[in-house]
């Protein structure tokens, strides 16, 4: 108890001013844009620091995605600033400033204090708009973890911690700040965000920080799916993809986030398929290779397209239509949970739609399905399947020699496959009167690729 009572008093907020050069961070290390805003912002008389993530990964030696700015200056003000600058945003007011060099748009994202005051919430506890200001002690305590109310000063070249942020890093453990259950009742995202930063930057999350979670884990189906969209995909493209997965598992938070999981795991099969796929993905973000958040999802809900079109095909249904409704049987499952975006939605259909036309190498078909623009993303699926036993090795296999081989070395590949008896009786098939209702039903039914 009296240990308890130390680690209390010990803990207590309070600012602490570092050197930051002490712990890796220096100037040179910042964004430029985020300089900028930083400094033309003091220039006008304000408070502004490079906040949160972007301090946090530069002390654990990492390279941050974006830099965030906190400031004392209003929405408005930093708009009188910059001039090319807009806001966005109605729960949280929040202002964007362009940058532009040879790499295109850069967004820096300015956040004024947040105050301590009331917001309006919902039944849950939820905050509806949060648009109260205050001062920089008010917003440090206003931010979800510790580790993440650490302040930069760039022209003092100081870090600024109020909650300990700094020790919980150095210890590598993930605390909330305040009481979890009544700031996850705030924000239920910041459940999600715990098992991210905690299989992302390895941090352990403090048993207090960690036990309200599955208790409140029903609190996201009071979140927008869009914006559960925007979570999923942080999980995903996290660098531990499949760790976050196994965490959101173990707390029971795929329930309202990702309930097919469950099917995935009940297969070795599957299991290795989705692990692989996220592995794949993992390499590529460690090799700052592009990824396709299209293909992502074409792996993730492959396996409940599958079922549901190998049932409507043994219900007598023909294979394309089968697989076409199968995919929108699904979308529309996922879409409560999940606001897949057009663009996205629509790359995943095509890896699917072009998985059955793999079968058919016959006549000019392969030639067609190789011109395709998808041809790479679905073939690069297909090997996945092959890799997992899920397909056979032998047409990956075909299909990897037929990239990289002339005209006639593809001819005589798809001769082989046909055989000698297929050739002459598909000639005579398409010899027959294409007027006749009968004939073209009866063509449609004998291929598996309806859609061409």
């Amino acid at each position: 108890m009296i240990r308890k009572l130390i680690g209390k008093v010990l803990r207590r907020p309070g600012k602490r001013v570092l050197h930051a050069k002490h712990y890796g961070v220096r100037r040179e290390d910042i964004h430029s844009g985020a300089l900028k805003v930083c400094d033309r912002l003091q220039e006008a008389g304000y408070e502004a620091y490079v906040v949160g993530g972007a301090v946090r990964d530069l002390m654990l030696g990492k390279s941050p995605k974006d830099f965030d700015v906190a400031t004392s200056a209003t929405p408005e003000q930093v708009r009188h600033v910059f001039n090319r600058s807009r806001i966005i945003g109605r729960r949280f007011r929040i202002v964007h400033v362009p940058f532009y060099d040879r790499g295109g748009e850069e967004i820096i994202e300015v956040t004024t204090f947040r105050g301590a005051g009331e917001a309006p919430t919902d039944e849950s506890g939820r905050i509806l708009r949060d648009n109260v200001y205050g001062s920089l002690e008010d917003d440090a305590l206003r931010r979800d973890f510790t580790v993440n109310a650490l302040y930069y000063d760039p022209s003092r070249e100081e870090i600024l911690d109020f909650h300990h942020g700094v020790d919980d890093l150095e210890a590598r453990r993930l605390v909330m700040i305040g009481d979890p259950g009544i700031r996850y009742r705030e924000d239920p995202v910041r459940m999600l965000r715990a098992i991210r930063l905690s299989a992302k930057l390895g941090l352990d999350i403090a048993p207090p920080t960690r036990k309200p979670i599955s208790e409140c884990a029903g609190l996201l189906q009071n979140i927008p799916s869009a914006r559960l969209f925007d979570e999923m995909m942080k999980l995903l493209l996290s660098g531990r993809a499949w760790d976050c997965l196994m965490a959101l598992k173990a707390d029971g938070l795929h329930k309202y986030l990702f309930p097919v999981l469950d099917q995935l795991l009940k297969s070795p099969q599957t299991t290795a398929f989705l692990q692989k796929a996220l592995a794949n993905t993992d390499k590529r973000l460690a090799e700052d290779k592009p990824v396709s958040a299209g293909f992502l999802f074409a792996a993730l809900l492959w396996h409940e397209v599958e079922a549901a079109w190998q049932k409507k095909q043994a219900a007598g249904e023909y294979p394309v239509p089968a697989l076409m409704a199968a995919m929108n049987e699904v979308e529309t499952t996922v879409e409560k949970r999940l606001a897949i975006p057009n663009r996205y939605g629509a790359a995943m259909k095509e890896i699917w739609l072009l998985q059955p036309r793999f079968e058919q190498r016959v006549g000019s078909r392969p030639f067609r399905l190789f011109e395709q623009q998808r041809f790479r993303a679905a073939y690069d699926f297909l090997a996945l399947r092959g890799e997992c036993g899920l397909v056979d090795k032998e047409l990956v296999e075909w299909w990897t020699q037929f990239q990289y081989c002339d005209d006639d070395t593809r001819s005589a590949m798809i001769a082989r496959v046909t055989g000698p008896q297929k050739g002459p009786d598909r000639k005579r098939r398409r010899r027959r009167p294409t007027g006749k209702a009968g004939g073209a039903a009866k063509g449609g039914a004998e291929s598996s690729g309806g859609n061409e």
